[in-house]
């Protein structure tokens, strides 16, 4: 018996196959029953002790919009994805994620219909685990395998997003050989084990060398234009780390909302100075952004 099976929770095997049936006939993403969205914060602050780490953030994602979170170190870029995660609490105001109320649901219930990717998700992974049950583990909602039975269609699944992710050859290795870019290939293919209705990708692309940088944002880009693909939120320090299909922003500095929309809208020389406190100088080439200090 699997572990989650043993503590009550639903086979996520079935869990899976509702989801699926759930999406629309054009294919355009998930159904939800609020108002089609997937996020939405109302007024929210979150203090902890003396800080503040986010102070009246308003901001709804809907299920087609793929998100990019931009801003400096303690801006409250983590905090909101936390929130978004279901896995912090508002000190005031209101958090819904997927029409479901956080302080009026059961987290536990909700938790596995999100996918996230992080560096917290990393430090909790065996270093001893195959890459392969770190993927398919994800089913029961588990770190490292344990006596869990799988059928081959998790199997199959597991090995297809490593395929997806460009490392089907790394099933059979261990976690802890892999390098910074295959970790954060093979995470990704574990957030996305469950089918969940929501993406969350906290800094992906974080330690990684240009080249590894580089595959992880186009592939992260073919997922984002894929209309089948959950909604997406990446945090970032970043814009050069901007895949290009996402189609919002929000931009933080100290725990505020600087600007928020549409991405070409948003990301504006102006915005961008402001929320880093620097004078940037932005510009595109083809679908990417890139910025530099203005000299």
């Amino acid at each position: 018996m699997a572990v989650a099976d043993a503590v009550g929770t639903v086979d996520p095997r079935r869990r899976r196959t509702a989801r699926r049936a759930a999406r629309t006939t054009a294919g355009h993403g998930w159904e939800v029953d609020v108002d089609d969205l997937v996020i939405r914060m109302d007024g929210v602050s979150v203090r902890r002790a003396a800080n503040t780490l986010v102070t009246d953030v308003d901001w709804s994602v809907e299920l087609d919009e793929r998100w990019v979170v931009l801003g400096p170190n303690g801006a409250g870029k983590t905090t909101v994805l936390r929130l978004a995660g279901a896995e912090m609490y508002p000190t005031t105001g209101t958090v819904d994620v997927l029409g479901e109320r956080l302080g009026n649901t059961n987290v536990f219930e909700l938790r596995p219909r999100i996918g996230l990717c992080s560096a917290a998700t990393a430090a909790r992974m065996p270093g001893d685990e195959l890459v392969r049950d770190v993927v398919v583990s994800a089913g029961y909602a588990v770190v490292g395998r344990w006596n869990e039975e799988y059928e081959s269609v998790d199997t199959e699944r597991a090995e297809e997003l490593l395929g997806n992710m460009g490392i089907a050859e790394l099933g059979d290795r261990a976690f802890g050989t892999l390098s910074e870019g295959e970790r954060k290939r093979a995470l990704i293919a574990r957030a996305l084990m469950t089918d969940p209705e929501m993406l969350l990708l906290d800094e992906p692309a974080a330690g990684l060398d240009l080249g590894g940088r580089e595959d992880l944002v186009a592939r992260l880009s073919a997922l984002a234009l894929d209309p089948d693909a959950p909604a997406m939120t990446l945090v970032t320090h970043h814009v050069e780390e901007i895949p290009p299909g996402f189609t919002h922003a929000l931009l933080l500095r100290e725990g505020g909302v600087i600007a928020q929309g549409l991405l070409d809208d948003v990301l504006t020389e102006e915005n961008l100075s402001k929320t880093f406190d620097q004078d940037l100088r932005l510009w595109r080439s083809g679908d990417r952004y890139f910025a530099a200090r203005r000299t």
